[in-house]
């Protein structure tokens, strides 16, 4: 039973699922280094060539630098506080987590139409942690925790207990969507079932409610400067 757990777990990795996707760095189309072969025709002619050679580095650490400084917008962005909008992400968020786990059962279960068949279904859980769309309130909510510390009126009181919640929040999203991920599956795992799917759909609520803690804390921080 453990193995096949692992085994989708590792095939939701390879699938591409969200908390699991690194996101990729694009660097600037606009810095193009010298090539190797101009850099070792420089480095092997006589004197004078090799200041061609310093000539072509130094202009790629010039045209580098004048990049930086004609886009500063960027530079600021990575040092800015967040939005009023992405202060109400993460309040929004933290209603809805609280919604979910007052209102567990009956998020979790899916019935059929007409009366039909009821059964207990994991994907909510990964919906109200940011986990299913872009458009999900905590989607990515990491990247604006980040930006908190640079809030004016920051309370340096609290800062210690801000990212150990974050570091708490980030363990409990990712945990909760691996249990909400078997729980889906463990009806048709060898020698799953229903018992299965509920065992890890309860363990998926254990780090709702850590979750749900360490979003209270990150908050608490967070309107200490925002009022």
């Amino acid at each position: 039973m453990v193995k096949s757990s692992i085994a989708l777990v590792a095939a939701a990795m390879a699938s591409g699922a969200t908390a699991f996707t690194a996101p990729k760095v694009s660097f600037p189309s606009t810095i193009i280094p010298p090539s190797s072969t101009a850099i070792h025709a420089a480095a092997t002619q006589p004197t004078t060539s090799r200041r061609s050679l310093l000539s072509l580095t130094g202009s790629a650490f010039a045209t580098t630098l004048l990049t930086t400084a004609a886009s500063p917008n960027a530079a600021y962005a990575a040092n800015a506080p967040p939005t009023p909008a992405e202060i109400d992400r993460i309040k929004t968020g933290y209603k809805n987590i609280q919604y979910l786990l007052a209102n567990w059962e009956q998020e979790t279960t899916v019935c059929r139409e007409n009366g039909g068949e009821c059964k207990r279904d994991a994907d909510p859980v990964r919906r109200y942690m940011g986990l299913r769309s872009t458009t999900d309130p905590l989607f990515q909510i990491e990247k604006v925790f980040a930006k908190v510390r640079f809030m004016e009126d920051l309370d340096p009181d609290k800062l210690d207990a801000f990212f150990e919640a974050t570091e708490n929040w980030n363990t409990a999203m990712n945990m909760s969507n691996s249990m909400a991920f078997i729980s889906q599956f463990g009806e048709y795992n060898p020698g799953g079932g229903k018992d299965e799917v509920l065992k890890y759909l309860n363990e998926a609520q254990t780090q709702v409610v850590l979750a749900e803690k360490a979003l209270a804390v990150i908050l608490d921080c967070v309107n200490s400067a925002a009022s």
